[in-house]
C-alpha cells in the first residue's frame, strides 16, 4: 500500500475506525450497480463486516485502493488507486475511485487520480485502464480531465449498463 499526498488530500491505508465510511459508500451506490457491490437485502456487508475486512486486510487495501482523506478536516471521503483488472494485462492496471456523495463535485476525484497517475508513471507503468458504466457521466468527466480516452471496447450489460473501457498511455 502506498501513501500519496496532494495539496488537499492524503491517500493512505484504511483504519478500522473508518469502517463506517466504506459502509456508507456501499449504501450510497447507485441502484444500477450490480448487487454484489451494494448492501444486500440481509443488510450485509455490515459495519462490523467492514471492520473485520480492514483489520484483516481490507479488500480495498488488498486491491491497492487507499483511503482518500481531506487534509483540512481529516475526513475520509472515498478511495482512489490501482487494481488489477480481471481481463486486462497484468502490467496495465485499472484506475479505480469512489467518493461519498457529499464529497463529489469538489475536484477530489480528479486530484486523487492525478496523484495516482503520477505515481504510476514514476513506477514504470506504460498504460492504465479504467472501466465506467455508460450511465456514469461524472466518472467520464474525471477520466477525461486526467487524460483517459475511450478505447472502443464496450462490455454489454443490459441490466446494469454497459461497461466502457478507457485507456491512458503513460
Amino acid at each position: 500500500m502506498f501513501v500519496l499526498e496532494t495539496e488537499r488530500l492524503l491517500l493512505r491505508p484504511w483504519r478500522v475506525s473508518e469502517a463506517a465510511v466504506q459502509h456508507e459508500m456501499w449504501i450510497e451506490r447507485d441502484p444500477r450497480v450490480p448487487p454484489h457491490r451494494r448492501i444486500g437485502v440481509d443488510g450485509r456487508p455490515s459495519v462490523t463486516d467492514v471492520e473485520g475486512w480492514i483489520r484483516d486486510g481490507s479488500p480495498l487495501e488488498r486491491l491497492g485502493l487507499p483511503a482518500l482523506e481531506v487534509k483540512a478536516s481529516g475526513d475520509v471521503v472515498g478511495y482512489c488507486g490501482l487494481i488489477a483488472g480481471t481481463d486486462l494485462p497484468r502490467d496495465e492496471p485499472e484506475l479505480a475511485y469512489e467518493l461519498l456523495r457529499r464529497a463529489r463535485g469538489q475536484g477530489y476525484a480528479t486530484e486523487a487520480a492525478g496523484a495516482v497517475l503520477d505515481w504510476a508513471r514514476a513506477s514504470g507503468y506504460r498504460r492504465l485502464w479504467a472501466t465506467v458504466r455508460e450511465w456514469n457521466e461524472a466518472s467520464f468527466r474525471v477520466l477525461e480531465k486526467v487524460g483517459f480516452a475511450r478505447s472502443g471496447r464496450v462490455e454489454a450489460d443490459a441490466e446494469h449498463g454497459d461497461s466502457v473501457y478507457l485507456t491512458l498511455e503513460l
